[in-house]
Parts: structure tokens; C-alpha cells; sequence
């Protein structure tokens, strides 16, 4: 799966991280293994890097990197309309069924203490 990330957003990101950690540009391309070059691309929006460049970048200056889905993205939207087909005694009834299901689920799981 590839990741898009705003060429800004690294840029951003790479600076703060850098400035919090105490980091010269020339410290962090040692310490990264990144020519330092490349990370003042970066920091200026010139360079749009990969997830794993940016990553190790972050990695080096003591941070990381959490992507996290946004609210209401990834929703498959057809469920909804679907389920607002069917009358309130119908939606009732599928939400009944799929809580027993829940249920029965829950209670085949083992739990490891």
C-alpha cells in the first residue's frame, strides 16, 4: 500500500523533529545515513520522500512516525445506504442478529492471562 505525504507536511514534520532533538542538518544525515543535502530538500518542501526515508529521518532525531486513519475515511458508505433501504423492523432485527453473533464470537474466544 503507498502513502502520499504532503511535501509540506514532511518538511514540517523533519524540522521540528530535528530542532527538538538538538540536531545540525550534517548531524542527522550521519546519524540517518541520509546525505545531508537530501535532508535540506526536504525541509525546504523540495523533496517529497518516501514513508521509510522519512521514517529513519524521524527514527534518527528520537521520534516516529504513526499513521493514523482519518475520521470518516475508509467508511464504506454503501452499508448505510443499504441498511437505510430497510424498514426500522428490519434494521432492528439485522442489529439483534448481529449482536447474537457478537455474543456467540466472544464466548468461543480464549483468553491468556
Amino acid at each position: 500500500m503507498k502513502y502520499h505525504i504532503d511535501p509540506m507536511d514532511a518538511a514540517l514534520l523533519l524540522r521540528q523533529a530535528r530542532a527538538r532533538s538538538g540536531l545540525s542538518q550534517r548531524a542527522l544525515a550521519a546519524r540517518a545515513g541520509i546525505a545531508q543535502p537530501m535532508i535540506s530538500a526536504i525541509e525546504r518542501g523540495l523533496q517529497d520522500p518516501r514513508h521509510g526515508t522519512l521514517d529513519k529521518l524521524l527514527r534518527a532525531c528520537g521520534h516516529e512516525l504513526d499513521l493514523v486513519l482519518r475520521v470518516g475515511e475508509g467508511v464504506d458508505a454503501t452499508q448505510f445506504v443499504s441498511s437505510l433501504r430497510l424498514s426500522p423492523h428490519a434494521r432492528v432485527e439485522t442489529g439483534v442478529a448481529g449482536s447474537k453473533n457478537l455474543e456467540r464470537k466472544a464466548r468461543s474466544v480464549t483468553w491468556v492471562r
